[in-house]
């Protein structure tokens, strides 16, 4: 029979599989076809809607409980509004490899806050691994701008963007932990479900323009799918399987395979023909997988 903690790191693999794909795909529609804040409104209406559709088929009857109604809104401020709002419009004003760089302080930042709200210990070990996967994917992302050379941005609009992409690693970050004792009392399905469903409120002032502009006449078979594949799999599917995870390992643990996603990317650009596999890569794959074990790696209970 298969454990809980190897579904959870399996769910783990194939959300950040999808978040690595999604950085080619989401190119195909955004921002020729949607712009940023009303695709956030599509990406979060949609998912909402598709989780309500899950507990109609499962015939889920799972109530929340008055009292953790405030839990789970601050939790759909920090992990759907201005988690996503904040990622959008920053990465529209800096490089993506700014971007990337700044995302990679998000298992620090978890593992901080996590230390004092959730008072998770930060243990040698559990260092050790956010410090060997934060240096395999600065290693691959400074390598893959050395290449591109987009490093630095143009128009020199990088410092704003650079800082809401902080601000997003650092509400992401909250969200993971306010979300977690949620997950000790009801069922994954059922908090993400309201997540989305308060997070979609919260986001339509935001989004609501943009999205009541959109020509969808417009869409190519190509746009379609892309835009499809945000809903239903960067949306829908990574979120459930995030906190999927989230309900069987800390809060860190969860964060750390944000490093696996600059592999994922590459692995995909390379199969799709847009990249080619050396050494760096290589490397930088083996640091990041190894700092997940670091990380996810039990410790012995002393007595």
């Amino acid at each position: 029979m298969i454990s809980k903690d190897f579904q959870a790191h399996a769910a783990l693999l194939t959300a950040n599989l999808i978040y690595g794909i999604n950085y080619s795909l989401a190119k195909n529609v955004m921002p020729e076809y949607i712009q940023p804040s009303g695709f956030i409104l599509l990406r979060v209406g949609g998912a909402a809607l598709l989780f309500w559709l899950l507990s109609l088929f499962t015939f889920s009857k799972e109530t929340i409980n008055k009292s953790d109604f405030k839990r789970i809104a601050i939790s759909a401020v920090f992990g759907v509004t201005v988690n996503q709002l904040l990622f959008f419009q920053g990465l529209n004003i800096t490089s993506p490899i700014h971007g990337a760089i700044i995302m990679t302080s998000n298992p620090i930042l978890v593992m901080i806050i996590a230390s004092i709200y959730l008072r998770e210990r930060i243990h040698k070990l559990k260092v050790l691994g956010i410090a060997t996967g934060f240096s395999g994917a600065l290693l691959l992302i400074l390598y893959q701008a050395s290449i591109s050379g987009t490093l630095e941005n143009s128009d020199g609009s990088s410092s704003l963007g650079d800082f809401l992409i902080f601000l997003n690693a650092l509400s992401y970050g909250i969200y993971l932990v306010l979300v977690k004792p949620l997950l000790q009392n009801y069922s994954a399905q059922v908090v993400i479900k309201w997540v989305f469903t308060i997070g979609f409120f919260f986001v339509l002032p935001f989004g609501w323009s943009e999205f009541a502009a959109v020509e969808w006449h417009t869409f190519t078979p190509i746009a379609i799918f892309s835009a499809a594949f945000v809903v239903i799999g960067t949306t829908f599917l990574a979120y459930l399987f995030n906190v999927f995870a989230l309900k069987q390992l800390s809060p860190s643990s969860v964060s750390i395979y944000i490093y696996s996603q600059p592999v994922f990317a590459a692995i995909f650009a390379t199969l799709t023909g847009h990249d080619t596999i050396d050494w760096v890569k290589l490397v930088s794959a083996a640091l990041i997988f190894i700092g997940v074990y670091l990380v996810s790696k039990p410790l012995k209970s002393t007595s």
